[in-house]
């Protein structure tokens, strides 16, 4: 079968490593990462301008994060996806669980509020008081809750796989290029919530973020394990890769489960080291807030407490 015209899928030689990671771009891929790059640029350099800091360690986050979508859909790997189910898992999981957290760690919306001209005139709105509106928005409270994002999470993975959609958009490059869209738009609103380090509608506690992220965690370690368990081909996909391949589409099946269970660990080791060094730097933060306080009030609380047990000793005599 030729996916959407594309013949070079066909016959790809074995896979090796080199192989894949020779360039062969995505147009939409690569305009949008570039995009996405030269408008975190511009903020960096307006606040810079301004004599603003911004912390280098959120630019490489997002740098990253950006790279490495560009590596999973504009090099060759992107064609072994179309017809190797292992190559398409390792993709997947960098796009939904990697590149996100990656991104969201580079705190976008952060820049963008910093760096986006206020309206002019009061009442009228500028592209900073938009982002606002919408980031305010009733569909951002519904999309970014917890009771969306865990099932949206979840059935990304059962509900595409184990039904004809899948094969339905695997037919087209196109199709596979939608899904890939689809995987990292899910994955940055359910890490969004959790990671917490830019602003949205739902700011849950530290203990409740860790909480819905090991809710959705298990479901993609089932999932994995579901694959490497199959005694047959379970996506009709990949049931016949072409012979120049090399591969048993079995085996390939098994090594994309073990790619997936394997890879659900990752996200949830870098957010919760994320989420710690956050509650550290609040806890600190809360700290210093306190000893300030002392210091402008020259210690009352202390003072009224002496006072009182001064008090209770005069009682006592």
């Amino acid at each position: 079968m030729d996916h959407g015209g594309h013949g070079m899928t066909m016959d790809l030689p074995p896979f090796t490593l080199g192989r894949g990671l020779e360039w062969s771009a995505d147009p939409f891929f690569l305009v949008a990462c570039l995009a996405g790059l030269g408008l975190y640029g511009w903020g960096v350099v307006r606040l810079r301008r301004r004599g603003d800091a911004w912390s280098p360690g959120r630019s490489a986050a997002f740098v990253l994060g950006v790279l490495t979508v560009l590596l999973m859909m504009c090099t060759r790997l992107n064609d072994y996806g179309m017809v190797m189910f292992s190559v398409h898992m390792v993709q997947h999981m960098v796009i939904s669980m990697l590149s996100p957290i990656l991104i969201l760690l580079g705190a976008p919306i952060t820049l963008a509020l910093r760096a986006l001209p206020v309206a002019a005139t009061r009442g009228r709105k500028g592209p900073r008081e938009l982002l606002l509106m919408f980031l305010h928005s009733r569909y951002m409270r519904i999309v970014t809750h917890p009771a969306f994002t865990i099932p949206l999470f979840i059935a990304s993975l059962y509900g595409l796989y184990f039904s004809p959609l899948f094969d339905f958009l695997m037919e087209s490059r196109t199709g596979h290029a939608a899904m890939m869209v689809h995987f990292l738009a899910v994955g940055l609103v359910f890490f969004w919530p959790i990671m917490g380090v830019d602003p949205g509608p739902h700011r849950p506690g530290y203990l409740m973020r860790m909480l819905e992220l090991f809710a959705g965690m298990p479901f993609h370690a089932f999932f994995g394990i579901a694959l490497m368990m199959g005694s047959t081909a379970m996506v009709k996909t990949y049931q016949h890769p072409p012979a120049s391949l090399g591969i048993d589409a079995l085996a390939d099946q098994n090594a994309a489960g073990g790619i997936a269970w394997a890879f659900s660990e990752i996200p949830s080791v870098l957010v919760l080291l994320a989420l710690l060094f956050q509650w550290y730097n609040s806890e600190q933060r809360q700290a210093r807030r306190t000893d300030r306080a002392a210091e402008r009030d020259g210690d009352k609380e202390l003072e009224a407490y002496n006072a009182y047990l001064a008090s209770l000793n005069a009682r006592g005599n």
